[in-house]
């Protein structure tokens, strides 16, 4: 089955879908080890990793183009991409489309915001016509050569309008032929009901959790049980890391030594055997047999 195929057969099952956010090869990886179903390609945390900047619709498609297939060279679990707005009109939508489907993503959002859009927790939002947003869809529709590959269609007017108008534009972009729905934000229990109620007969729904976010955290038993398919944690990974970083960084400013960290951190040996080096050097032998000289040194460092 291809990765687009596997992720539409997940969402059928009756357990929710986690899929924790990611943003490069590494954290891609880390999450097919650790046996999750899919991942999230988060548009904030390749902001964040990327270009060290908030999630104010910086990022370009050819950014986020490379950073999914990075991803698909090293990983085959399905991976849902945020597209942000589609980087423009309906024409860019297809290009978008086009280009992420070819480069491995197997789901992707596309959201109602204006350009520049803003992390859906933010305030400020501003959206697009609810005409304009079909227009995307659709557009996406044409532009998909895989029929496995997930539409998902995001709405930001919950914030902006409120919870009957994100409803209503919820009901629309299904209308259109969206595959999957995220209302973004809910408030609170009664809200992420609403959603459910209205709206997961019809299609699967995607519901984020954001540590600090406008949406409540719930686990995975609670929110399948509210009628949610697919539960993304998109910068819970970056926000990990990066407070792991901190705390690394700290450390070896006070000690000057790293030697109080050696129990968080992976030592040499150890993240080169996480990333492959064995299966690597066992492939090039085919090839040269002075690829051995790589696990020689490996080897050395483990004595």
């Amino acid at each position: 089955m291809s990765p687009a195929a596997k992720l539409r057969a997940a969402l059928n099952n009756d357990r929710p879908v986690l899929a924790p956010g990611v943003y490069d090869a590494l954290t891609a990886l880390l999450v097919e080890q650790a046996g999750f179903q899919c991942a999230y390609v988060s548009g904030a945390s390749v902001s964040f990793t990327k270009l060290g900047r908030p999630d104010l619709g910086l990022t370009t498609m050819s950014e986020v183009a490379e950073t999914i297939g990075n991803m698909r060279e090293r990983t085959e679990i399905p991976l849902v991409v945020d597209a942000d707005t589609g980087f423009g009109n309906a024409l860019n939508v297809k290009r978008t489309v086009k280009l992420f489907e070819r480069v491995g993503a197997s789901g992707i959002q596309l959201e109602d915001q204006t350009l520049p859009k803003r992390c859906g927790h933010l305030s400020g939002k501003t959206l697009v016509s609810t005409c304009e947003m079909t227009g995307k869809i659709k557009a996406a529709l044409d532009a998909r050569v895989d029929a496995d590959t997930v539409i998902v269609a995001r709405t930001d007017a919950l914030a902006v309008e409120g919870i009957d108008a994100a409803l209503d534009r919820a009901e629309t972009y299904i209308e259109a032929g969206a595959d999957m729905l995220f209302v973004e934000a809910p408030a609170d229990e009664a809200q992420l009901r609403q959603v459910s109620d209205r709206l997961a007969a019809k299609v699967p729904l995607l519901v984020n959790m954001v540590e600090g976010g406008r949406t409540p955290l719930m686990p995975v038993d609670k929110l399948g049980e509210l009628g949610f398919s697919l539960i993304i944690y998109p910068g819970a990974m970056v926000r990990v890391v990066a407070k792991a970083a901190t705390d690394y960084l700290n450390v070896l400013n006070t000690d000057g030594t790293t030697l109080n960290m050696l129990d968080n951190m992976y030592d040499f040996s150890q993240i080169m055997e996480l990333v492959g080096l064995s299966e690597m050097v066992e492939d090039g032998q085919k090839y040269s047999e002075d690829i051995q000289s790589a696990t020689e040194h490996s080897n050395y460092n483990k004595s």
